[in-house]
C-alpha cells in the first residue's frame, strides 16, 4: 500500500477542536490511510486524547472524530513541542474503549483509567499520563527488549503466558513505525506490571562447541512448544461487524468469547488487523 497509510509518516493530528473532538490528516497525495486502532497522541497546548475506533480517510482528507477519548483528567503535564508522540492504549483498556466508540462523552474512559492507575500504586484519577509520561522510561526499554525483524508485517503478543493480541500491518514500514508504540504502550504497561523477578540461568553442562549447539537447539524448540500451548483455544461465537469502507477497503469490529478488536480487509483478505483478549 502507499507510503500514505502509514502511523507516523503519513497520518497526522491535525488539531484538537474540543474536549473529545480531535481531528486527523491524511496529508499525502495518494493513498488510504488505516488508522491505528486506539492510537492516541501526546501534544503541546491541549489536552490528550485517543481514538475509540480505527478509521479509513482517503488522500488529502481531515476527519473529525466527535468521540474520541480525553486521556488527561486534570490539567497540566504538557510535554514540549519536540517531544510531542503517538502511543496505543494499554490493553487493559482497549476492551473498555472499543465499547464506547461512538459515544460522544469525553470522560467516558476516565473511571477505567482511574482503576488502571489504582491497580498499579499511582493516584486514582483519570490521568493516563501517570503511565504513559512518568513511566515512559521504563516502558520504552522493551522497545530494545523485542527485536523488530527485517520485513515483519505483525507480531502474536503475551503476557506471561497469557494469550493479550495480535497485530498485523499492511506493509513492513507501517509496522515497524506502530511498533514502539505497541511494545511499549498498548502491551508494554502489562508486562511492566507482570515483569517477575529476574532468576538466574543455569550454565550448560557440555564439553564441545558441537554440544552447547544442540543444547540450544533443544532449548529452542522447547521454547516455541511453550509458547504454542499460550495460543487461545478455537474461538467460537465471534462477530465479524462492517463499520466503513472505502473503496475496496472494509473496516470490522471483531468481537466474541473474550476477544475483541479490528480487521480492514481488501477483496476479503486482511491488511491490517488489531485483536486483543477482552473482558
Amino acid at each position: 500500500m502507499p507510503a500514505s497509510c502509514r502511523p507516523r509518516s503519513g497520518l497526522k493530528l491535525k488539531r484538537v477542536v474540543g474536549y473529545g473532538q480531535v481531528e486527523l490528516s491524511n496529508a499525502a497525495s495518494e493513498g488510504v490511510a488505516i488508522v491505528p486502532l486506539h492510537i492516541g497522541y501526546i501534544q503541546d497546548a491541549a489536552q490528550n486524547h485517543a481514538l475509540c475506533s480505527s478509521a479509513l480517510m482517503g488522500a488529502g482528507q481531515s476527519r473529525r472524530f466527535d468521540d474520541a477519548c480525553c486521556v488527561q483528567a486534570a490539567q497540566g503535564g504538557y510535554l514540549e513541542g519536540r517531544d510531542q508522540w503517538f502511543f496505543v492504549l494499554p490493553v487493559e483498556l482497549r476492551a473498555a474503549a472499543l465499547r464506547l466508540r461512538g459515544r460522544q462523552d469525553y470522560a467516558k474512559l476516565w473511571p477505567d483509567i482511574s482503576e488502571l492507575n489504582s491497580a498499579y500504586g499511582l493516584p486514582s484519577r483519570g490521568h493516563l499520563e501517570q503511565i504513559l509520561s512518568r513511566k515512559r522510561a521504563t516502558l520504552t526499554q522493551f522497545q530494545s527488549r523485542l527485536e523488530l525483524m527485517p520485513g515483519q508485517l505483525g507480531a502474536l503478543f503475551f503476557v506471561g503466558d497469557r494469550f493479550a493480541g495480535l497485530e498485523l500491518a499492511p506493509d513492513p514500514v507501517y509496522f515497524g513505525e506502530l511498533w514502539m508504540a505497541l511494545v511499549c504502550f498498548a502491551y508494554g504497561v502489562a508486562a511492566w506490571h507482570a515483569e517477575p523477578e529476574p532468576a538466574g540461568a543455569e550454565p550448560y553442562d557440555v564439553a564441545s562447541l558441537a554440544e552447547l549447539r544442540a543444547e540450544l537447539v533443544r532449548d529452542r524448540a522447547a521454547r516455541l512448544a511453550e509458547v504454542a500451548s499460550w495460543m487461545p483455544a478455537p474461538v467460537g461465537d465471534v462477530r465479524l461487524v462492517e463499520e466503513e469502507r472505502y473503496l475496496d477497503l472494509r473496516l470490522s469490529t471483531l468481537t466474541g468469547d473474550g476477544l475483541a478488536g479490528q480487521v480492514v480487509t481488501e477483496h476479503g483478505r486482511p491488511v491490517y488487523a488489531s485483536i486483543f483478549a477482552g473482558r
